[in-house]
């Protein structure tokens, strides 16, 4: 019997008795959730929109005291997702052709300022990703690929908009304007956006939204770049190959630069139609050209986030259908938790429970929410859920590819308690001599309760420490007296073994 279906199979088994208890007592959990091991690794990610100011910043700025007020906006949204459990944000950087850093290549976004290409008094990329990592989270820059923005825009910006910049790279769709992935140029400008980004901050990652083309209800025409350069091939696998161009040459030049920085991409949520369940006409290699699978497979994207906002069938069968053929590496469901307020679809919370818990039961890398005001709305009591249930176990995302030797654990540490704090400090450990030029070992502390490590009581009390010391002040006292464990933790996420932290008094 193939895996897809013993795979659906299993899943439908845990699935159907969970369906009937909701339908007898919606109050009772759907599933018990599955609470993963300490040391297991899980993406919590959340999709934090600065489009049109839809999750951050909601007031522009125009005086250092709004500057600090947006900037306070910001700390508190993080200050939550962190309560939350969640350990990547999805920080939307390129809006559409318009930017959330100084770029060399676009003007900033209006929705700092409230005029498009003014510049703010602070670097919003650069002050996210500080406080994301402070908070022990990844920061992605979330980068909207081929959109470019609304006519208005366009001429709002004047010279800056890339439509009077690069009009060769541009197509006007309606009253909109998109790249054109068939245009050679199209992606070596892409690429240029992404190292320059890769170059300039700390990102974790590069995260690529809209890399696909449109869907029909926009008005897109790439006719004359068809006649000019596809060679007489058939009109669907050019198109594909079009937008693999784009993604690999993007890769190259992540990579090259700093090879640690994960690369991902939110496609369309169902990959192609299945032998038993049709994607309705839409999906990601067929009506988009989003050869999804294929760039995970050759390396070329690190993880995906699978944009499966849906449910039943539309769901399930496409979140198995992931799973496979991925050559390893993560793939993240992305969840459509805004349909649980009542504007949109009025989903009951158990609709996401269910889809949390059967895409960690099915083996899924972790999952993300669309969008970031949505969960801290607690919509349906979504954020209860996760702060005191589903994620109450910090846990990291999961390493990848590409580190060629493990870091060391620290030679040696002390913990010494001095009142109700406890200081922890180690010797720093050694960089191996492979290790990419320019990053160095980050450190996560751990306390168990017996003076044997044993991960399945460890907690995780700290995370991506740049500094080889922590001062640990519990809001119960008696978890000063626990034994105290530390791994250094290399730019790709690889963990040392722990080290034991030798009690001092």
């Amino acid at each position: 019997m193939p895996r897809f279906t013993l795979l659906l199979l299993g899943l439908l088994a845990t699935l159907l008795p969970a369906v009937a208890q909701a339908q007898t007592d919606p109050s009772q959990p759907l599933l018990q959730s599955p609470t993963p091991n300490v040391m297991t690794r899980e993406v919590r990610a959340v999709w934090l929109t600065t489009y049109s100011g839809l999750d951050w910043p909601r007031r522009t700025a125009a005086t250092p005291t709004e500057t600090a007020r947006q900037q306070a906006d910001l700390l508190r949204i993080l200050d939550r997702l962190q309560a939350a459990g969640i350990n990547t944000v999805l920080f939307q950087a390129r809006l559409r052709a318009t930017t959330a850093y100084a770029s060399a290549y676009e003007p900033w976004d209006g929705v700092f300022t409230g005029r498009p290409g003014a510049a703010p008094t602070y670097d919003p990329l650069a002050f996210a990703i500080e406080e994301c990592h402070r908070r022990g989270m990844e920061l992605h820059a979330w980068v909207v690929a081929f959109p470019i923005g609304r006519d208005a825009t366009m001429r709002a910006l004047g010279s800056k908009g890339l439509a009077r910049r690069h009009p060769e790279l541009c197509r006007k769709c309606g009253d909109t304007w998109m790249m054109d992935p068939g245009q050679p140029g199209t992606a070596e400008y892409l690429a240029s956006l992404c190292a320059e980004i890769t170059r300039r901050y700390d990102v974790d990652g590069i995260h690529l939204d809209y890399i696909r083309y449109p869907e029909t209800s926009i008005p897109f025409s790439d006719r004359d770049t068809y006649r000019k350069y596809a060679g007489g091939r058939d009109r669907a696998a050019w198109r594909r190959d079009n937008v693999t161009r784009c993604v690999r040459t993007i890769h190259d030049s992540v990579k090259a630069l700093k090879p640690w920085v994960k690369l991902s991409c939110s496609p369309v949520g169902k990959y192609a139609d299945l032998p038993r369940q049709s994607s309705s006409g839409w999906n990601a290699r067929d009506a988009v050209y989003q050869d999804a699978k294929h760039w995970l497979r050759e390396g070329w994207m690190d993880l995906l986030f699978p944009m499966m906002y849906f449910d039943g069938r539309h769901f399930y069968p496409f979140a198995v259908d992931w799973t496979e053929d991925t050559g390893g590496r993560p793939v993240v469901p992305g969840l459509g938790i805004y349909f649980l307020n009542d504007r949109e679809r009025g989903w009951p919370l158990q609709v996401i429970r269910r889809q949390m818990n059967a895409t960690r039961q099915m083996g899924c890398a972790g999952q993300a929410f669309f969008r970031c005001k949505f969960l801290l709305d607690n919509e349906k009591g979504l954020y209860d859920f996760c702060s005191r249930d589903f994620y109450r176990t910090p846990l990291l995302p999961p390493a990848i590819d590409g580190a060629t030797a493990l870091p060391e654990a620290p030679a040696r540490g002390t913990a010494k308690r001095e009142g109700f704090t406890l200081r922890l400090e180690w010797d720093a450990a050694p960089l191996p001599a492979t290790a990419p030029a320019g990053r160095s070992n980050t450190y996560n502390v751990y306390s168990c309760p017996a003076d044997t490590f044993c991960a399945d009581s460890a907690l995780r009390i700290a995370t991506r420490l740049s500094v080889p010391q922590f001062h640990y002040q519990p809001a119960l006292p008696a978890r000063l007296h626990r034994h105290f464990y530390v791994t250094t933790m290399d730019a790709f996420g690889n963990e040392s073994c722990p080290r034991r932290l030798l009690r001092r008094e």
